[in-house]
């Protein structure tokens, strides 16, 4: 007849198994100081308080490196810009991800036919300057020839509210999918602002992808209410946003 093993066995997987659960906990308490500390969100966080339309940009090892060593006071300028300039390709290489595809097929060298894809034609990448200027060179990086056009909002000195100063695009605007490129998003303003001048401009809000490094909650908020059916992609979502990055990514502090 099996008694189920002696004392001193049974008392062994216990242990193991008490080992196991407390090193299980551990590895947990790890992950949520890990999104804890830098903003980390699970999909369907973001799903459930914001929509589809918001992604954020995968966490890994890498990318949290390079948000804290953006957000280290420490960090020299030099490397500060290194590292910006990944984390944008990143954030950059994402959004084009969003952008539509068509299929296509092309011959090889040694003449096999290649069943593959491509980007349907009519791309444009649009800066809000200044700081959306530090991230079309990702841009460029990525589509050589893409053409890319700007908006400056500025805050009026007495009321404080945002306003479109100057805006330049292509002619055809209108009839193209757009890469909006903008940093901060700490209220969300601005970025409303120039949403609404490329509407103007006969861009629907479904062909803007907003690409952006660092974003609030309550910007994505705002953003995501104003505009539900454009995409945003950001690779960090926390309260406290990195309002230096512009200064320090062009030498300005």
């Amino acid at each position: 007849m099996c008694n189920g093993g002696s004392p001193s066995s049974n008392g062994s997987q216990a242990e193991e198994n008490n080992e196991h659960e407390q090193e299980q906990a551990a590895t947990d308490q790890e992950e949520q100081a890990l999104r804890t500390a830098i903003g980390s969100f699970t999909a369907e966080e973001i799903l459930a308080e914001y929509g589809k339309n918001l992604k954020l940009l995968t966490l890994n090892s890498q990318v949290a490196e390079l948000l804290t060593i953006i957000r280290d006071k420490n960090t020299s300028r030099s490397d500060f810009k290194f590292y910006a300039d990944r984390l944008i390709r990143l954030v950059i290489e994402e959004s084009l991800n969003q952008l539509p595809y068509s299929d296509c097929a092309v011959e090889t060298p040694t003449g096999a036919i290649y069943q593959g894809l491509k980007y349907r034609s009519g791309n444009c990448g649009v800066s809000i300057i200044r700081s959306g200027e530090a991230m079309e060179q990702g841009l460029r990086d990525c589509c050589r020839s893409i053409r890319i056009g700007k908006i400056l909002v500025e805050s009026d000195a007495n009321t404080h509210e945002a306003r479109v100063v100057y805006a330049r695009f292509p002619d055809d605007i209108g009839s193209r999918q757009v890469l909006l490129m903008y940093p901060i998003m700490s209220t969300g303003n601005t970025v409303l602002k120039a949403v609404n001048v490329l509407r103007e401009h006969g861009v629907p809000e479904e062909c803007i992808i907003l690409s952006n490094l660092f974003c609030t909650p309550v910007a994505a908020r705002t953003v995501v209410t104003a505009f539900p059916r454009m995409q945003i992609l950001t690779s960090e979502l926390h309260p406290v946003a990195p309002n230096h990055f512009g200064q320090k990514y062009f030498g300005t502090d």
